[in-house]
């Protein structure tokens, strides 16, 4: 062998040496590292509870007068937030039969308690879907040493759906006091005893004197070039006002508008969206139009760990426009009833009911309705509710007999469509589509049964669209086109012939 090979040689197994010697010392110092790291509470199991996207129900303290120490906000803020992380752990224990995460929220005296329900209803297969939605305590005694709590937690709401091999066997709602100790180890607030003192079945027990909604000629709007986008960056208040002196114009005394969920922030509502929302109605004001909010747009978990959170989120809009001038009342959801074959239709009909007493008791004096998406599901919750409304996309001429049979079971309360329309798209996609001829016919024929039948309705839509989003309608184009082309003014704002028949010509 060559000095020059040689010379390579030495120099790979030198640089060969010096690398593993690296990785060693790399391996040891992240291992010193690691022994040597405080128990950071960032990082620990425990503070993988995020309340603020899982877990909000209402909690309300009674003015603190409770023996032993002084209580300061700081620690009862550390209380009520492992408090109530420990009801969501407790819960997504009896949902999936597993102890993750209790040990960090419970001393071994409820872990033990808590075990035995989990290993019981693992072995029949049972688990149980629960959640509160509102809590009441009381602080009854700090300790002179700051380790240990007692509370008594008033009227406590309870919701809970049993489930056996899959199939629902029970619901209950109910109302609770529970007596609560909790001691204060390594950091975070465990709860030693949790006793229920007393329950009973809950309901709202809200006084329902239904709010009458009469003469409604109204229509669904979004702006031509943002729809199903009206809060985002190019919310533009001259061009929503110049539209809704159209619509004001063309004989129309309302609106329905929407408010996504989750463009809204969910839980967390974004206050740059609600201040748009607010300018929405200051316009519709100036034009001396009434507004229907839809709430919930895109929304569809229903999930009963989600209720806190849908809760938190229609509180925020609710009470950010209950004393508006312009509001007309509250659609609580867009079509739910389409929702029931993928998420049951108990669960969609227990989380409706639910929220429709819960706005109510943030806003008593505005109707509330549901957007139902056919006749067949309108009287649903129709006891609930102030008004019904439904959509409707049949045949016209089957609509006076639909309608008179369902407002022959519906007394003494207003029914309104909130939705119906043609589509005028005829092209590539649907060769046999209708002309913009046949969509005036459609809007004549029906403002005609609605003068016969004193119907009140709000049509669907203004415009024509130049996109629509695939989540709306999916990426299909025969279905992509003719959602396009229901407006009464065609993409290049032009008034189609359907425009005569906007409304009831009085």
């Amino acid at each position: 062998m060559s000095s020059y090979n040689k010379n390579i040689l030495r120099g790979i197994i030198l640089l060969s040496y010096v690398l593993i010697i690296a990785l060693v010392i790399y391996g040891v110092a992240a291992i010193f590292s690691y022994l040597n790291t405080g128990a950071d509470r960032s990082t620990m199991p425990h503070t993988e509870v995020k309340q603020a996207d899982q877990y909000l129900p209402e909690l309300t303290w009674s003015p603190l007068a409770n023996e032993g120490r002084s209580m300061d906000k700081e620690n009862l803020k550390a209380i009520e937030d492992d408090y109530l992380d420990a009801w969501y752990v407790r819960y997504v224990a009896y949902m999936t039969n597993s102890m993750g995460g209790v040990d960090d929220f419970y001393t071994e005296s409820v872990r033990k308690h808590i075990r035995n329900i989990v290993s019981m209803n693992s072995d029949n297969n049972t688990f149980i879907e629960a959640t509160t939605l509102a809590h009441h305590p009381t602080l009854e005694f700090f300790s002179e040493d700051g380790q240990l709590a007692v509370l008594t937690d008033h009227d406590v709401i309870e919701y809970k759906r049993i489930f056996n091999d899959k199939k629902l066997i029970a619901e209950i709602y109910e109302k609770s006091t529970y007596r609560v100790t909790l001691l204060l180890e390594d950091g975070f607030w465990r709860i030693r005893h949790l006793v229920r003192m007393e329950s009973a079945p809950y309901s709202a027990e809200q006084e329902i004197n239904p709010i009458t909604v009469s003469d409604i000629k109204g229509i669904n709007y979004y702006p031509q070039a943002t729809p199903w986008d009206m809060y985002g960056n190019h919310f533009n208040e001259a061009i929503i006002n110049t539209d809704f002196e159209i619509i004001k114009n063309a004989g129309l005394n309302s609106v329905r508008i929407f408010v996504p969920y989750e463009d809204f922030g969910k839980s967390n509502v974004s206050k740059d969206k609600l201040e748009k929302l607010v300018r929405v109605l200051d316009i519709a004001e100036t034009q001396h139009l009434k507004v229907l909010i839809t709430l919930f747009d895109f929304y569809g978990d229903y999930s009963v760990r989600d209720w806190t959170l849908t809760q938190r989120h229609a509180k925020s809009i609710v009470n950010a426009l209950k004393s508006h001038n312009a509001l007309l009342g509250w659609d609580i959801k867009n079509e739910p009833n389409l929702d029931f074959k993928s998420r049951g239709e108990d669960l969609v009909i227990a989380w409706l009911d639910n929220m429709v007493d819960f706005v109510r008791s943030q806003d008593p004096n505005h109707a509330i309705t549901i957007g139902w998406s056919n006749v067949k599901s309108a009287a649903l919750l129709e006891d609930q509710l102030d008004f019904v409304s439904f959509h409707y996309y049949d045949q016209e001429d089957q609509l006076p007999e639909k309608y008179q049979a369902l407002k022959a079971n519906i007394k003494n309360k207003s029914i309104v469509i909130t939705e119906y329309g043609m589509s005028s798209y005829s092209g590539f996609w649907k060769p046999f589509g209708n002309s913009e001829d046949d969509q005036a016919d459609y809007h004549q024929s029906m403002q005609t049964i609605f003068s016969d039948n004193n119907i009140q309705f709000m049509s669907w839509t203004l415009y024509d669209f130049v996109e629509i989003p695939k989540e709306v309608v999916g990426r299909l184009p025969w279905r992509q086109n003719a959602q396009k082309h229901f407006g009464f003014i065609d993409e290049s704002r032009a008034k189609k012939p359907s425009f005569k028949y906007i409304s009831t010509k009085e």
